[in-house]
């Protein structure tokens, strides 16, 4: 007997009907020679402090760091779950074989492994290892099914990512937690979770410490058409008036025209990121929302494996895009083009197999989306995705550029218009708005023929703008700097090269963003991003630039990734974050600044209850600020209450208030003072 093993119970309904095991039982289907089951995710977790150690199970300063010999996992406690893993167990036990048909993926490859270790599995394991879940892809897939060898580094990397997270999650949350909780609520920190609140609370930053500047642009109009100065931005009025009063007596002369034919490619196919990306830019989709979308979509056989970091297809895929296209009865008016090509184009952006690991990009099946159920969500994000594939597959946008130098007395000006000769792929985006990424405001789209030497009148003007400050985060933009460890990327070439540094994976970005809004250390305004107070004290309060630095945890994604490979040892990996964890916690230690948080959310969790043997610290009921001194006695520091601030020397006779109503509670302690500060200077 063989036993499949899938991860949801839909996935193995169609295994089993491919394989003929249509009799279904409690907990499996069986039938010709096959028995195929299935995980719900997770069955399995990394052991908890208390399982390896009594003096574990309290939170307490003296056992940190926490360094199990080795890691061992457990059952997660959920009847259900022990329920269905004791149904494989019991079926691994009497099979000749198994076939691991988990998601083809770091994280669906150490889900099974996990439970075939808890299930105690000697048996032979084989691995499918398909893209999509039609028909066509499960049959083909089993006739090429792969020894589970093959995957020991991808089982190794993600291993070594969840033992990596036990570690600094567990050691630094406790150890932050005790050190600098003044209220005792948990401090959560994480590897991916932390750098990423310092992704948002720097830029927070950025935005408020902002001074605009003013500054002013000089245009002129010759022939209908808009010049600007080739200097850019003028910093005072009476320079660039100056300037306006030297020219507008002497006739503009065009000095030079140049004209250049060029060609725009078609955007790249989508990876999940990207495809995040454009959902929260067009729809304001959430990165958790269009995860659940395009699994939704891949589950329903209209789609390819969603959670990949390429946006390039394997060699192998080009002899299926015809079939792919002709099963997109909707899209058969942008199919039919390429359809009736003597041959379909084949570009180096869209085939290369050096590109391509695990997955190749997210792209339409061969399934005809009409024939399935989908909803208005899902209809939107497939729609995305088949006009980005057929897109890939049409000639690239022709456009002309025409370039005009000129001067005004000494003054230099410059005007450009780019004119679209051929929209080649643009017209399968022709009603949508935003395709043009290359429109500026200074186009001046066709422009009149110019002649070398000629001149004439013109009407220059000027235009005063001031700095703009950096835009706050949207789920769509910290994607993007999650992606590239916190760098403004615009470029898709760059950006591909940098993926090898970005933090968190492609699967768990949506997820890490979640639990920051969970613990409740960022909020949403529309589509904006920001921290909440106690997001940002918690930033404020974490010296160690390792547990908040983009760019070191990017390294660590990059060591990951080579595991993956079998280019580095999951065992230095692991022995590195041991020396990381054990030179966070005796820096922490040594820390006595006297620094303490006030956190008003509410926390996810408490620490566990104090043992009889360890003494128990009460959270006091008035939150301190101490480095805000009182403005009036000069002795005491401020406090918090339930209403007002206060002064921390109220019981020697200080009755210093400031009440919420006049400074509200939410104030970050630099902005408090700042208003304090006002407050008596108007006195």
């Amino acid at each position: 007997m063989i036993v499949c093993v899938t991860e949801k119970p839909s996935v193995a309904r169609d295994i089993a009907t491919i394989l003929g095991a249509n009799s279904r039982r409690d907990g499996f289907f069986e039938g010709n020679g096959y028995c195929v089951t299935w995980t719900f995710g997770h069955l399995c977790t990394l052991k908890e402090p208390a399982d390896y150690s009594p003096l574990w199970n309290r939170w307490s300063l003296g056992v940190l760091p926490m360094m199990p010999q080795r890691f061992g996992i457990k059952l997660i406690d959920d009847e259900g779950i022990k329920k269905q893993f004791h149904v494989i167990e019991s079926l691994i036990a009497s099979a000749d074989e198994v076939v691991n048909c988990g998601d083809a993926g770091q994280e669906g490859e150490l889900i099974q492994r996990w439970v075939y270790q808890k299930a105690q599995c000697n048996k032979p394991v084989k691995r499918l290892w398909i893209s999509s879940l039609t028909d066509e892809s499960i049959r083909e897939g089993f006739k090429q099914l792969k020894p589970a060898s093959e995957f020991d580094n991808l089982y190794f990397a993600g291993l070594s990512r969840a033992i990596g997270d036990w570690m600094l999650g567990m050691n630094a949350t406790r150890l932050y937690t005790l050190k600098y909780s003044q209220s005792r609520n948990v401090l959560s920190i994480g590897r991916v979770q932390t750098p990423t609140l310092a992704l948002i609370v720097n830029r927070q930053r950025e935005i408020e410490n902002f001074v605009p500047e003013d500054y002013w642009e000089i245009k002129t109009v010759y022939r209908d058409v808009t010049f600007n100065s080739t200097k850019g931005r003028y910093k005072s009025v009476d320079e660039a008036n100056a300037v306006i009063e030297s020219i507008k007596q002497y006739p503009l002369v065009i000095n030079s025209i140049e004209k250049k034919n060029g060609k725009e490619a078609p955007p790249r196919l989508f990876d999940l990121t990207t495809l995040q990306v454009e959902c929260n830019k067009k729809f304001s989709f959430t990165a958790d929302e269009t995860l659940k979308l395009i699994q939704s979509l891949y589950e329903k056989k209209v789609t390819t494996y969603p959670r990949v970091d390429t946006t390039y297809l394997s060699e192998d895929i080009y002899e299926k895009i015809p079939g792919i296209m002709q099963a997109m009865k909707p899209y058969a008016p942008l199919t039919a083009p390429v359809l009736q090509l003597p041959k379909l184009p084949k570009s180096k952006k869209v085939f290369d197999n050096s590109k391509v690991t695990d997955h190749h990009a997210i792209i339409p099946t061969n399934m005809d989306p009409s024939k399935v159920f989908l909803s208005h969500d899902e209809k939107l994000v497939y729609n995305l995705i088949a006009k980005r594939f057929i897109a890939a597959f049409y000639p690239d946008c022709e456009f002309a550029t025409t370039t005009v130098m000129a001067t005004a007395n000494t003054t230099e000006f410059k005007a450009t218009g780019k004119v679209i000769m051929k929209e080649g792929w643009r017209v399968i985006f022709n009603k949508e708005k935003d395709t043009d990424a290359n429109a500026k405001d200074d186009d001046n789209g066709i422009m009149p023929e110019f002649v070398k030497g000629e001149s004439g009148p013109h009407t220059p003007s000027l235009l005063k703008k001031a700095t703009q400050p950096p835009k706050p985060y949207t789920e769509g933009t910290l994607l993007r700097a999650m992606e590239t460890a916190g760098k403004t990327v615009d470029d898709e070439e760059l950006r591909e090269a940098m993926k090898e540094n970005g933090i968190g994976r492609p699967s768990t970005r949506a997820a890490i963003i979640e639990t920051l809004f969970k613990r409740k250390y960022i909020r949403k305004e529309r589509k904006s991003l920001s921290a909440t107070l106690a997001g940002v004290q918690l930033i404020d309060t974490i010296k160690e630039e390792l547990l908040k630095s983009a760019k070191l945890t990017g390294l660590w994604e990059n060591k990951l990734r080579h595991i993956e490979r079998g280019e580095f040892s999951a065992q230095q990996f692991i022995d590195e974050l041991k020396a990381m964890v054990n030179e966070v916690v005796l820096n922490v230690m040594r820390d006595n600044s006297g620094g303490s948080i006030i956190v008003e959310q509410d926390s996810p969790k408490k620490p566990k209850t104090p043992s009889s043997g360890e003494k128990k610290t009460r959270a006091p009921r008035i939150k301190s600020i101490e480095e805000i001194a009182c403005p009036v006695c000069g002795k005491g520091h401020l406090v918090k209450g339930k209403s007002a601030y206060g002064c921390s020397e109220f019981r020697n006779g200080c009755n210093t208030l400031f009440p919420f109503a006049q400074f509200p509670a939410d104030l970050t302690p630099a902005k408090l003072r700042q208003a304090i500060t006002k407050q008596y200077k108007n006195k």
